[in-house]
This record gives structure tokens, C-alpha cells and sequence, in this order.
């Protein structure tokens, strides 16, 4: 599982003119599934996210989570995580899940943040989708279930 956080101010994804999701101060978590990716993967990776210290105390130090601030989150699906650029001129997404195992994954990663109590915001799983992401910092840090030994 892989992915990009971004603190945001605020964010909101649309599809088709309709906006699905939107948030305020929180984070924009953009998701991506892989082969051997499992429910306890995903329960750790949404501990992580939640847990994670990148919000600004009063003293401008990043000592603060999510949790802490009683953010809220916009998970949208974004399976080009995995793109392949190593050959050629075109990306290879055989990394990536297969989309029904990974409609799974997302819709039980979305079910774990909830249980936080955590407002939870969500794109829509394999649409085209528009996201609007005020990056506040700007702040990005980019999570691989396989580098932190999950």
C-alpha cells in the first residue's frame, strides 16, 4: 500500500461537475493498492495516517496528529501510485492490485479511519475524478507499506 499525504487547508474532489467530498484543515490521503497488500496492511498504514505528526503546535514544531487536531480526512483511490516508468515512454501498472481486491482494500481502509471517529471524505473508487488539494505548508510525505516493513 502506498500513500501521498498532503496537511491541507482544504480539499475536495469532483466528479463528473458534482462535488463528492470536501474537507477543511485535514489531510489529503491519495491511495494505492498492490499485489499481497492485506486487511492488516491497510490497519496499519490508517493507524499511521492517523497518528502521524505533522500538524504545527503553538510553537510551530510539527508535535501534533491528526487526531490531535480533530482534522478530517479526503481518501481518494489513485492506483498510477504504482506506474512503472522504468521502460519506455508509457508507465506499466502491473504493480498495481487488481481493481476488485483493491476496491476492498479502499473501502476497509475508509472503515478503519471512521471507527477513529475521524470525519472521513471519500472520491469514488475508479472514476475520473478532479481534486482540488490546498496543500498547506506545503507539507507531503509519502507512506510505502513495503519501506516500513508492513
Amino acid at each position: 500500500m502506498r500513500l501521498v499525504i498532503q496537511r491541507v487547508s482544504s480539499a475536495c474532489v469532483t466528479v463528473d461537475g458534482t462535488t463528492i467530498g470536501q474537507i477543511g484543515h485535514g489531510l489529503c490521503l491519495l491511495c494505492g493498492f498492490t499485489h499481497g497488500d492485506d486487511e492488516r496492511i491497510v490497519e496499519q498504514m490508517a493507524a499511521k495516517c492517523l497518528n502521524l505528526r505533522i500538524f504545527e503546535d503553538q510553537d510551530d514544531k510539527m508535535n501534533l496528529s491528526l487526531a490531535d487536531i480533530k482534522g478530517a480526512v479526503l481518501v481518494v483511490s489513485q492506483f498510477t501510485l504504482y506506474a512503472d516508468c522504468k521502460k519506455g515512454r508509457r508507465p506499466s501498472f502491473t504493480d498495481s492490485a487488481d481493481p476488485v481486491e483493491a476496491e476492498e482494500l479502499y473501502q476497509k481502509f475508509i472503515g478503519m479511519l471512521k471507527t477513529s471517529g475521524t470525519e472521513v471524505q471519500t472520491g469514488s473508487f475508479g472514476a475520473k475524478m478532479l481534486v482540488d488539494i490546498q496543500n498547506d505548508g506545503p507539507v507531503t510525505v509519502v507512506l510505502d507499506s513495503a519501506e516500513l516493513g508492513l
